[in-house]
């Protein structure tokens, strides 16, 4: 274990051993977060428990610790470095921004774009900056050719915003939308395979599914899905939404051609940033939400065309790669699991609670999710937030009820533990009349 002293020490750039620096402000100073050669050679499992290295993390934050903030997959707080940068950049484009913007930011957004697409593992020309996964998305839904009578298998936990569009298309161009359901927990990762694989019709063109479900945290076998569809000429799009940052893998682990994900979640960078992957050979077929110039059509640029906007939020993503990276990919889902792991384990087995996410690390990592039988998830998550000041997310499916929890690297021990003994209260006495 390190000594804090040792923790905040000058800036650094870390090179091929995999380190980053990442600044944050204490007391109005500029401060490095150095402490990554302290926890080398230390197993993630073990790092994730050590509250010394977490202390000083956590403290990179500015968020308010009168509040528990266990809603962090809507949108999380960005660590202050980032909110500096962006600040930074914001400032200089006001200078003059026809030029100050557009001609010195902008060039910029392209080293942004090399630094996202080493962190996913693919080309540079296949990534795009968006605003959010659902822009991402929709680029992908509305941008496919697809014909009346068409099928797009998806299921019925998807995010909302995606069903929406998917019924769009349903009412304006006659396609059909077929939502499958499956149990939360799953039997096995296996299962979630199966239920693609045998609601598949001659008719199926398109299959849509979460990376990690924003409604348990369910994480799905993307590869053998995609793989399958592609073997059977079905699209398949991933909505990696809760997925990217959140723990490590690269493209090769998913195969994918294409795939979408927030960046103000997981990777904690600027509200209102995303990217899209589209695989090169996909690009050119692939029609943008807004529409781009003949000659950009295998342009991954293209799906970028969104008239001004702002280059900070963009350029600022730089600095959370710097703060992920230097936490460290595994070590980051470790704590997270770690988290996870304490609160639902110590409510696990008690009366009327069933923990709806998956123990098994290959399907769950920080996002999960906890039941109470006989108690409105709705008025529990009032009751946390009115008694407590605990933020949750209370979830009613047609299939299901559960509170959704989700902490973030800036979430202390404390602030877990004073969640599951207020669950644990109600557990006992249930809800105040």
């Amino acid at each position: 274990m390190f000594s804090r002293r040792s923790f905040l020490k000058n800036a650094v750039t870390f090179g091929a051993a995999g380190l980053a620096a990442a600044s944050f402000n204490e007391e109005g100073l500029a401060r490095a977060l150095d402490a990554v050669r302290f926890v080398s050679g230390r197993t993630p499992d073990d790092v994730a428990m050590d509250e010394d290295f977490w202390f000083e993390v956590q403290h990179a934050f500015t968020v308010d610790r009168t509040l528990i903030n266990l809603n962090n997959g809507g949108v999380s707080p960005s660590p202050r470095v980032v909110q500096d940068a962006m600040r930074r950049y914001l400032e200089y484009a006001n200078n003059a921004p026809v030029y100050s913007m557009w001609r010195i930011q902008d060039p910029g957004i392209e080293t942004v774009r090399r630094r996202l697409a080493a962190a996913f593992g693919c080309d540079a020309e296949e990534i795009a900056i968006t605003r959010n996964a659902s822009e991402s998305l929709e680029n992908c839904q509305l941008g496919l050719t697809l014909k009346p009578g068409d099928e797009v298998l998806t299921t019925n936990q998807d995010y909302p915003r995606m069903l929406t569009a998917w019924r769009q298309r349903e009412l304006r161009e006659g396609i059909k939308v077929r939502k499958v359901s499956f149990p939360v927990p799953p039997a096995s990762i296996d299962q979630l395979f199966e239920i693609f694989d045998k609601n598949i019709t001659p008719r199926t063109r398109v299959i849509h599914f979460c990376h990690v479900t924003n409604l348990t945290g369910q994480i799905f076998p993307v590869k053998r899905i995609c793989q399958m569809a592609r073997q059977r000429g079905i699209e398949a799009i991933v909505d990696g939404a809760h997925a990217f940052a959140h723990f490590p893998f690269k493209h090769a682990d998913l195969d994918c051609d294409f795939y979408g994900s927030s960046l103000h979640k997981w990777l904690l960078a600027p509200f209102g940033t995303g990217l899209l992957y589209v695989r090169k050979s996909k690009i050119k077929d692939l029609w943008s939400l807004m529409a781009s110039e003949e000659k950009n059509a295998g342009n991954i640029r293209k799906f970028e065309e969104i008239g001004t906007h702002p280059s900070a939020n963009a350029l600022a993503i730089a600095e959370a790669l710097d703060f992920h990276e230097g936490i460290g990919a595994e070590r980051k889902a470790a704590r997270l699991r770690f988290l996870f792991h304490r609160w639902a384990k110590r409510l696990e087995g008690q009366k009327g609670v069933k923990i709806l996410t998956s123990f098994d690390p290959r399907q769950s990592c920080g996002l999960a999710n906890v039941s109470i039988e006989g108690v409105d998830m709705v008025k529990l998550g009032g009751h946390l937030m009115d008694k407590y000041r605990i933020i949750t997310t209370p979830i009613v499916h047609p299939e299901f009820q559960g509170l959704r929890v989700t902490p973030n690297v800036y979430t202390t021990l404390r602030d877990v533990d004073t969640f599951a003994e207020a669950m644990e209260r109600v557990i006992e006495k249930g809800l105040p009349a």
